[in-house]
């Protein structure tokens, strides 16, 4: 079905891993059973070759066109999937699923622990993004599809796209991580811990073990304020609010005295009403321990030939475009055919959900750009002459 106002979308869940036959963790741990929230936008061909994997960043979930009936508000990046739009529903079947971990459907530490009858809190198995993938293979093998025509994502959706080139390589035909990163950097995992400790500094977390008792609304909160702080950019921020009061003066309170911190209050309170405080802390810690760095990308002479699209942005201080760079040069060591394009844009991280323009223009030319048909895995090698790496640098008219 194609992603119209009219057409209600609705979440299906995929349940597999169950006993004895559990997912393996890389933790060495194993969890079944598990549950994925998917939904599905589009139709897949008759070929089955038309299907786009959409992965979501860290606060995300399968929600990500159309609208859920009574919902006001459409999925997390309706502007790119649907009809006409970056991915194309009238021709393309896109899937986009909740990670394991997660609150939104998907198994995850507030999810019943078989064992116990109660939630897992902090009994729930340590996850990485490598989970997250083999989870999202098992629902793409429940597809019924063989190859991937792209896996597509932005930030922590991004790094499951990376994922999947390297685990996976012989199953996707194309690539596209935005805004993301090979690694966490130091400063990257700072934050990360800066915002677990909000979230476990909080009396109510009660050592994970609040389910029954109300969230840790506080640390919650917090750690909300703090990245989204991270998703924007200074002139962002300064365009959004500059100095602007609340009131005609100054308190002398510590209320809100400026626009900014009412702001970030509000986005706080109103993570707190949708997100599960553990599942933060265990996708976080995913995040951190995201490494693929060196040769463990592309281990070996693992065969890849798929093309890639890497996109960054100007004023993303969070994942910058250095980071992206290092794609790049990963993919030019081995001779893989890229394109890189690093958008001007003011809104920094948050770039990847509203810079819509300039993504749909890269994103369709890209798939366009595609064979019409799968190359075999015994056809052009990765070191041919024509795997070159094109860079480019755009300024994105949504620039202010």
């Amino acid at each position: 079905m194609s992603v119209n106002r009219d057409d209600f979308v609705e979440t299906n869940h995929l349940a597999f891993a169950l006993p004895p036959d559990m997912l393996s963790l890389e933790s060495g741990r194993k969890l079944g059973p598990v549950t994925l929230a998917y939904e599905t936008y589009g139709r897949l061909n008759d070929e089955r070759s038309n299907a786009i994997l959409v992965c979501h960043a860290l606060s995300g979930d399968a929600h990500a066109a159309g609208y859920h009936q009574g919902d006001k508000d459409p999925g997390w990046w309706d502007a790119l999937i649907g009809p006409g739009k970056a991915f194309d529903t009238d021709r393309f079947f896109v899937i986009c699923s909740n990670v394991v971990g997660g609150c939104k459907g998907s198994t995850g530490p507030s999810s019943i622990n078989p064992e116990t009858g109660k939630p897992y809190a902090l009994d729930f198995p340590f996850i990485t993004v490598g989970d997250m993938v083999n989870a999202q293979r098992h629902l793409v093998d429940h597809l019924g599809i063989e190859r991937l025509l792209a896996v597509v994502g932005g930030s922590m959706g991004g790094m499951q796209v990376l994922q999947w080139v390297s685990a996976y390589p012989e199953q996707l035909r194309s690539a596209i991580p935005i805004a993301t990163a090979l690694k966490h950097s130091p400063q990257q995992i700072a934050f990360n811990e800066v915002v677990r400790q909000s979230i476990m500094g909080d009396p109510d977390w009660r050592k994970g073990d609040y389910y029954g008792h109300g969230q840790p609304r506080n640390g919650l909160s917090v750690a909300r304020m703090i990245g989204h702080i991270t998703y924007m950019s200074d002139s962002s921020m300064e365009t959004k609010f500059s100095r602007r009061l609340k009131n005609e003066g100054y308190g002398f309170s510590m209320e809100n005295d400026f626009e900014v911190e009412g702001y970030l209050r509000y986005r706080g309170d109103s993570f707190v009403k949708r997100f599960d405080a553990n599942s933060y802390l265990y996708i976080t810690k995913a995040m951190d321990y995201f490494d693929l760095s060196g040769d463990s990308f592309l281990p070996g002479k693992q065969h890849v030939n798929a093309k890639f699209l890497i996109i960054s942005f100007t004023s993303d201080w969070l994942y910058p475009s250095s980071q992206s760079m290092d794609i790049v040069r990963a993919l030019k060591k081995r001779r893989i055919a890229a394109t890189y394009c690093e958008l001007k844009s003011t809104w920094g991280h948050d770039a990847f959900l509203v810079e819509v323009e300039e993504e749909t223009r890269l994103i369709k030319n890209f798939l366009r750009s595609l064979p019409a048909a799968p190359p075999e895995l015994h056809g052009a090698s990765p070191g041919s002459p024509n795997h070159e790496i094109a860079v480019e640098n755009k300024e994105s008219r949504r620039a202010s």
